[in-house]
């Protein structure tokens, strides 16, 4: 009878074992690509943004999935590595001008890299416009204690599953800051990690080129980028207008709760200009939206295309627009093949990221130097019929039921977790909201409308 017992405890522990064998199998690439963004958020927040390790595992990483990975930095060899369950590992190398990237095994930290030339800004204008202290004009025709209490209300949590987490908030009127405000441990000088704010960064790069006439956007991409393989069917006729609108045709899979393309690509890739090129063509170009990060790294490819060098490449961004308004706390990330990750990983200050919507609030005109042609902001303003006419040129407008209380007007970048530059045209207005908010996008969208709605009630 003993024996017996012991026979079945022994079978269903061998069972057990297979059991969590096979979920383990099954759920790998997911932990994956939970070790390999544990890994990279650590990396860049460290290296770059200056906080602790023990503020990110606390503040950033302590939720759902990415709490299961345990994560060690190494201020020498400027890494970050991640495990899940002390079997999986993934590593981020943080290199200067760079940003950091997920490494493989191939990977040699030890090359030399080619970084971004760049001319910070320096000029001692008060902010907006310079490196000086903003100035403390006022507005009479705002209301600056209900403004403060409107801002302070971004930062007030509610009784939600997740928190808001708001980290910044910063309102410019007229050229001038009215409002500002910071979540604990952040300030003027933290860096934020912008998400899919960086697909409109790179959509203003194409249209700096645009204005310098080194581009046509409405050329087949063919004839700018080496396709070979959209040469024999109807990917021939995409064009760089349909991947900044979204409406290549191309199959993709944006999610980020489970294996998808967009996941693929950003934790697993060496070079992400290419995952979107390799797709089908499902819908004919110019008919259908949907939404690609591979859509924006493959305009990153095509922007790598225009240079002879890829020094040149790396110039750009920062010698025509970034460095150019001087958004010195800018840094944007490449992946391992040197690439810009487009879609999603640019890093800037609460304050400069102010400074892209007041670019574009002016037209592309920046203290009286023209950046991209006055068109350009209309262009990427303008939605889509395909996208039901809420998404421009790698903007959002807010023709969409989450902004009932915003001026028609307002277009804005946004990024994953709710990051948002909104610009207000009609009032003469720029606001940033930064955050790490897990909520979903309806949820994030009526925190940003009302954040709105209650700014715009103190200006009369």
């Amino acid at each position: 009878m003993k024996t017996y017992f012991m026979r079945v405890k022994r079978a269903f522990f061998l069972v057990g074992i297979v059991a969590i064998s096979v979920v383990f199998y099954i759920q790998y690439p997911k932990l994956n690509i939970i070790a390999g963004y544990a890994a990279k958020n650590m990396s860049t927040n460290v290296f770059y943004a200056n906080r602790s390790e023990k503020n990110v595992q606390n503040k950033d990483h302590n939720v759902p999935s990415v709490k299961l990975a345990k994560t060690t930095v190494d201020a020498n060899l400027k890494t970050a590595t991640s495990s899940v369950f002390g079997a999986l590992k993934r590593t981020s190398f943080f290199r200067e001008g760079l940003g950091s990237v997920l490494i493989d095994d191939e990977f040699d930290i030890d090359q030399k890299f080619l970084t971004p030339k760049r001319t910070p800004n320096t000029y001692t204008l008060p902010y907006p416009y310079g490196t000086g202290t903003p100035s403390d004009s006022t507005f009479a025709n705002i209301n600056y204690k209900q403004l403060k209490t409107a801002i302070n209300l971004a930062f007030v949590e509610n009784n939600k599953k997740f928190k808001k987490n708001t980290r910044a908030v910063i309102a410019l009127y007229k050229d001038h800051l009215i409002a500002e405000q910071y979540g604990e441990n952040f300030n003027k000088n933290t860096p934020l990690l912008g998400w899919s704010m960086a697909k409109s960064l790179l959509a203003t790069i194409v249209g700096v080129l645009d204005y310098q006439k080194k581009i046509d956007v409405q050329k087949p991409v063919v004839e700018l980028l080496n396709l070979k393989n959209w040469e024999k069917d109807d990917r021939s006729k995409i064009t760089t207008n349909h991947l900044l609108k979204m409406t290549s045709g191309l199959a993709w899979e944006e999610d980020y709760t489970q294996i998808s393309d967009a996941t693929r690509m950003l934790f697993l890739e060496r070079d992400m200009t290419k995952t979107q090129a390799y797709k089908k063509l499902i819908y004919a170009p110019g008919s259908k939206f949907n939404y690609s990060s591979g859509t924006t790294n493959l305009i990153s490819g095509i922007l790598r295309a225009q240079f002879k060098t890829q020094q040149e490449y790396l110039d750009f961004p920062y010698t025509e627009l970034i460095d150019k308004i001087g958004m010195n706390s800018m840094l944007f990330e490449t992946d391992m093949e040197g690439n810009y990750v487009g879609s999603s990983y640019a890093w800037a200050t609460a304050r400069d990221w102010a400074k892209l919507g007041l670019l574009y609030l002016h037209k592309g005109n920046w203290n009286g130097t023209q950046i991209f042609n006055k068109s350009w902001a209309d262009y990427v303003a303008k939605p889509t019929k395909a996208s039901n006419y809420s998404y421009g040129g790698h903007f959002r407008t807010t023709t969409l039921d989450g902004f009932p209380n915003v001026p028609n007007d307002m277009y804005f970048a946004y990024g994953y977790h709710g990051q948002f530059t909104m610009v207000i045209p009609s009032m003469d207005l720029v606001v940033v909201r930064l955050g790490l908010t897990h909520e979903d996008k309806k949820d994030i969208y009526a925190y940003a409308d009302q954040l709105i709605k209650n700014i715009l009630s103190c200006i009369e």
